[in-house]
């Protein structure tokens, strides 16, 4: 196993020099420097209910919190400070769906499936390389999360599942350890200023650009005439007709899915061809041969997780040296864009607790770093590298068509609202 649940004993690496070409190595030759993670939250009531008369009731039992995800935390902001206020939570809280719960509220099943994420990841980095310390160990883990409730929960579960062991054997000493460090802080942002996601509030001009190419894609005869068809199978009132696209759609059917909740039968059997056209108008969107919409969706994100790398490579600072584990509660709106500009994207809508990992190697003689990706367990090939080991120059070369600093953040974002105004997007 290396890293990725892989077990192989050998791997073929491109070296450097092209003069010696391809050489057989030992694993062991590679030393573990850095992981990143970034994770889907887990299942969740649907963001929004399909307004027909066969919704799916959502009772507040199917949020009931297993014992065994429990686990310490608190919220802040970057720099420590108090929580910042959610106002996509706070819309959440404004209706109820049928059964009672609020929509977008991460479930039973959504914590046993990060709990067993972090499992995972524990099996892998604690038990059987040892990279990480058995108990949480601040100084080597950064956590940071957007400011969306299910996603807190979500990271919650995740490091219960990822020091669950150590919770339950810690000995008196180490109790009164972890009270004086008190609970593990989990950073977020506000809105405006959120990177973990597309974010249409703080970057207007993204919003207008995506705005314009969501209508164009939406004009487009095959899926328009494939949406009407759906909505008169499903006999919606004319006033309800235009709640409904193929995302709404998709929500349900997958919220409902993950749960074994019945919904309609008619668009049950059609959720592989609902996926597929909410994948499709998502590529419409992004145009990754473009560029843009992709730089603005996670540039910045792309920005810190590269700066993450560089600095364990430099070894700049004793904070840097000490960091193994960064961990990003994200949302599909990221992993899509995310997945696309590493050029690893499976054409397949993100599941619930689905996981990006990106490692940072370091050849023990030649002194090379490498990068290597996995994505829900499977070890992934970058596109632009030749192995799946792949030199860290060669990952930045890859990413540095959409990366983007705060600064070029800042600019791209003012350009495109100038370039793209709002008149044309409601």
């Amino acid at each position: 196993m290396f890293y990725c649940l892989q077990k192989k004993k050998k791997m073929v690496l491109a070296e450097q020099r092209e003069d010696t070409g391809q050489l057989m190595s030992e694993r062991h030759e590679y030393e573990l420097k850095l992981v990143q993670v970034i994770f889907r939250h887990g299942a969740r009531t649907p963001l929004k209910p399909i307004p027909h008369k066969e919704q799916v009731e959502w009772p507040p039992t199917l949020l009931d919190i297993p014992l065994h995800t429990q686990f310490d935390y608190k919220v802040t902001d970057l720099s420590g400070g108090p929580r910042p206020t959610s106002p996509i939570e706070k819309r959440y809280r404004e209706h109820k769906l049928k059964g009672g719960t609020f929509p977008g509220q991460l479930t039973t099943v959504g914590m046993q499936q990060m709990f067993e994420l972090g499992a995972r990841l524990r099996r892998t980095y604690v038990e059987e390389f040892g990279f990480l310390s058995p108990s949480l160990n601040p100084a080597e883990v950064f956590v940071r999360s957007t400011n969306i409730v299910r996603n807190l929960e979500s990271t919650r579960c995740l490091l219960a599942g990822l020091f669950q062991q150590q919770q339950q054997n810690e000995t008196l000493k180490e109790r009164r350890e972890k009270r004086e460090m008190g609970p593990v802080a989990i950073l977020t942002c506000d809105l405006n200023t959120e990177i973990l996601f597309p974010n249409y509030h703080g970057c207007l001009g993204l919003k207008h650009l995506s705005s314009n190419k969501m209508l164009h894609a939406y004009s487009q005869p095959e899926i328009s005439e494939e949406l009407q068809k759906l909505q008169q199978k499903m006999g919606l009132e004319e006033e309800k007709i235009k709640e409904v696209d193929f995302f709404l759609l998709l929500d349900n059917l997958l919220a409902e899915e993950a749960h074994g909740l019945a919904g309609s039968l008619v668009l049950k059997d059609m959720l592989q061809q609902i996926e597929q056209r909410a994948i499709d108008i998502i590529f419409y969107v992004l145009e990754p041969d473009e560029r843009e919409v992709l730089q603005l969706s996670v540039g910045p994100f792309l920005y810190i997780l590269q700066d993450n790398m560089l600095q364990t490579a430099n070894g700049s600072s004793a904070t840097t040296k000490s960091r193994k584990l960064f961990l990003y509660a994200v949302h599909d709106t990221t992993l899509i864009p995310l997945l696309t500009a590493l050029g690893i994207f499976d054409n397949k809508w993100p599941p619930y607790a689905a996981d990006l990992v990106l490692e940072l190697y370091q050849h023990q003689y030649s002194k090379m770093w490498f990068v290597r990706l996995c994505y829900k367990g499977e070890e992934q090939v970058l596109k632009g590298c030749r192995t799946a080991l792949c030199t860290l120059d060669e990952f930045l070369n890859r990413i540095s068509a959409y990366a983007l600093s705060p600064d070029e953040y800042s600019t791209l974002c003012t350009q495109g609202e100038q370039q793209h105004p709002p008149g044309n997007t409601n």
